[in-house]
């Protein structure tokens, strides 16, 4: 099967894989070769794939969808993160999520500035009128 993993920057993984382990909405999942098209909602958690020479590797994502159709299978979320081990994958989770929740704060706060100075100029112009 062909692996890729879709982020909305860029391709995260493009790998050859035997079979795929995920996490939908309805519970874990196991997609191998043969197994008929699918389509599943994925909540954030651990992905692991088993490669052609028959080695496990790991992935942290976050919600996203998944789609195997043919030997392709995609899948497409906001936020993805390799590790080679679970112990060092949690480290680099809590990293790399640290830094989004404090640009995303950021980013929270400036929309809410830009909207509080929108709704001051309405009211001006309302007094003014």
């Amino acid at each position: 099967m062909n692996l890729k993993i879709l982020l909305p920057s860029e391709i995260l993984l493009e790998q050859v894989i035997t079979k795929v382990v995920a996490e939908g909405w309805n519970g874990s999942f196991c997609l191998l070769e043969h197994h008929i098209d699918y389509t599943a909602a994925l909540v954030p958690g651990i992905m692991s794939y088993t490669i052609a020479d028959g080695g496990e590797e790991l992935i942290a994502v976050s919600e996203g969808t998944l789609v195997k159709y043919g030997s392709d299978v995609l899948v497409s979320v906001r936020n993805a993160v390799r590790g080679p081990e679970l112990s060092k994958l949690k480290q680099i989770v809590d990293e790399t999520f640290q830094s989004l929740d404090e640009r995303e704060k950021t980013a929270r706060a400036a929309a809410a500035k830009l909207e509080a100075d929108i709704i001051r100029r309405f009211v001006e112009l309302r007094d003014r009128g």
